[in-house]
């Protein structure tokens, strides 16, 4: 483990797998660099793959208050540390967070996301109060109780297939990661709706949904693709949104995209 120091002074801890160009790896909620650390070494060695730990989670600091802009600066800060220039592929909220990093300016190569959860139809939109209701439950120190809205209003996990997740070992770990859930839902905006900004990424960019994921992400991930001016869509076959957890198969995607 290594770390940068961002513009505020928090200390951002990562990991580098390989000395080929690098690509930054940005994970969405309920993810730290341990959960990219898989997509990491299935990148070596044709790039070096770089995990981080965003802000409050894992070994990174964090700042007196949360701002989408000081998460930008975090990776301004990786990408100076690694040369310079850097590929990005952001995962679920982690992919709205490198579309905020590829819109502000940021020296990025190519950029490639998986299901930025944005909301174009398929469901619902959550209440445009969530992100306050989820802040009070983190400065209440309510983790379970931001976990369960998170997911039910947050994702559209029925409540019942959340209570029965109370009993598996991830649900210490969601609980674990609850404060910084309201980061998430901040990227994401009120409602999650699909923002105009997109059409000012000037970045080329792979928007990917998974096969077997939900119809509302696929669809999303084809609104971002097709918003941005050089954005291409592509449906990654038999995945679903934990393709984390199949770092094989996002490789050759990923490798044909930044090579």
């Amino acid at each position: 483990m290594d770390t940068v120091t961002s513009a505020d002074g928090t200390k951002i801890a990562f990991e580098r797998a390989g000395d080929g160009p690098p690509v930054i790896l940005v994970g969405g909620a309920f993810n730290d660099r341990s959960t990219v650390a898989g997509l990491a070494a299935a990148l070596n060695p044709e790039f070096s793959g770089i995990g981080y730990d965003r802000r409050g989670r894992g070994d990174s600091g964090d700042g007196d208050e949360y701002a989408i802009e000081r998460e930008v600066e975090d990776i301004a800060a990786l990408i100076e540390h690694v040369g310079g220039r850097a590929h990005l592929f952001g995962h679920s909220s982690g992919a709205i967070l490198a579309l905020e990093a590829a819109r502000r300016g940021l020296p990025i190569d190519r950029l490639a996301v998986y299901e930025p959860p944005f909301i174009v139809g398929g469901r619902e939109y959550p209440g445009d109060d969530l992100t306050a209701r989820l802040r009070a439950c983190a400065e209440e120190d309510r983790r379970e109780d931001a976990v369960m809205l998170f997911l039910t209003e947050g994702v559209g996990v029925p409540k019942e297939q959340v209570e029965g997740m109370k009993s598996s070992p991830m649900w210490g770990w969601f609980t674990g990661l609850a404060h910084t859930l309201y980061y998430d839902t901040t990227l994401c905006g009120p409602g999650n709706r699909l923002p105009g900004w997109l059409e000012t990424i000037t970045v080329p960019t792979l928007a990917i949904g998974g096969g077997t994921t939900d119809e509302w992400m696929r669809l999303s991930a084809s609104a971002v693709a097709e918003a941005i001016p050089d954005g291409r869509y592509v449906v990654l076959e038999g995945q679903d949104h934990g393709v984390l957890a199949h770092p094989e198969a996002l490789k050759p995607l990923l490798a044909e995209f930044f090579g």
